[in-house]
């Protein structure tokens, strides 16, 4: 063999070999390393979207209800009598619903069974539940309005002067219901002449009142979102519903202090719109009669576990501080679980524009 060749190099020995695998492995494990944080991280961001998401709409949803509670069309409801004693919120016959129409709220304070409500099932005892009575502000036919629902309660607010008649009205279910409106589940009723309430001229088929669904939802805290799977989720029941619609995932505790106005007589009025007081529990059925704000405290949670993380913070769900440990009552691996999971708490103030303005001077 020429001395050239032998100078050539022909190959790798063991040692490079080696060598060069190992730097490879290192910035292999560097990159995966890289990639694996940057997945988790991006997780992680996502999951916090989706808290906040959850609880801003949440929050939403229950704002622009109450909103709308005691919205009855053209029909002021003061001149009702007071329901003899709090209404049964999941009662469906028509003389039921007009006993319970001059509540436009009502709620259940810190419940301590999973059925408060013959309606409910799986509620998260120490929560909340939200009922809200109103009509629907769509009129069927109307663009963009749903069609009428057979068997569905309606309600008719009347316009006409001759057929406004104060003295029986909350007499008697049946009074309430021939003065002033008209509450059926047979919609022929409300649209035929002879029978329905009238706009102005009070007579003819064009000036037929204008029909409104009514409706009774009931907001709370589901210990699961589908069974078993321990996602507490915001759910709600609705009039003529057999079970209630799941609503916002990972709400896990739903309070709810009612503003009272019970002002002396000002400028010959004897309300004037802004509550005097709040409270969780108003005291008697004039006092739920007289809510006209309320204040929401959520606390919204992830749907899925942090690794490595702990939460050991309280969370203020009244308005006087008072703190909240979500995972009290737990133990061993369901509390290791439970302070896995990150969470937000959220509140707000609403004005409940109909009951408020009404009072207003």
């Amino acid at each position: 063999m020429s001395k050239r060749l032998k100078g050539l190099q022909c190959g790798l020995s063991l040692v490079e070999m080696m060598i060069a695998i190992t730097l490879g492995l290192l910035i292999l494990a560097g990159l995966t390393t890289i990639l694996v944080n940057n997945s988790r991280a991006r997780n992680e961001i996502e999951r916090a979207n989706r808290q906040i998401e959850n609880g801003r709409y949440a929050l939403q949803m229950l704002a622009d209800d109450l909103r709308l509670a005691g919205y009855l069309a053209e029909f002021n409801p003061h001149p009702l009598a007071d329901p003899l004693a709090l209404p049964d919120s999941c009662a469906t016959a028509l003389a039921d619903l007009v006993n319970n129409l001059p509540l436009h709220v009502q709620g259940v304070d810190n419940v301590t069974s999973t059925t408060p409500l013959s309606c409910l099932s799986d509620v998260k005892t120490g929560t909340d539940i939200l009922i809200i009575r109103r009509a629907s502000t769509c009129v069927p036919g109307v663009a963009g309005c749903a069609a009428v629902i057979a068997n569905a309660p309606y309600f008719q607010a009347s316009q006409c002067s001759a057929e406004l008649n104060l003295a029986p009205v909350g007499a008697t279910a049946a009074n309430a219901r021939n003065a002033h409106f008209k509450l059926e589940t047979d919609t022929s009723i409300l649209t035929t002449t002879a029978t329905a309430l009238h706009k102005g001229d009070c007579t003819t088929t064009n000036t037929i009142a204008n029909i409104h669904q009514y409706r009774t939802h009931i907001y709370f805290v589901a210990n699961n979102d589908r069974d078993g799977d321990n996602i507490p989720t915001l759910k709600r029941w609705e009039l003529g519903a057999t079970d209630p619609v799941p609503l916002v995932e990972g709400i896990e505790n739903f309070q709810v202090e009612y503003g009272i106005d019970n002002a002396t007589s000002i400028v010959g009025f004897t309300f004037d719109g802004v509550p005097d007081v709040f409270t969780s529990a108003p005291s008697s059925i004039t006092a739920w009669r007289q809510v006209v704000s309320a204040r929401i405290f959520l606390l919204a949670r992830n749907t899925e576990i942090t690794n490595g993380f702990t939460d050991t913070k309280t969370y203020s769900m009244d308005s006087v501080g008072n703190q909240t440990d979500p995972c009290s009552g737990f133990s061993g691996t369901q509390l290791t679980t439970c302070r896995s999971y990150k969470r937000h708490a959220y509140q707000s103030v609403v004005r409940l524009n109909n009951p408020a303005g009404r009072r207003t001077p």
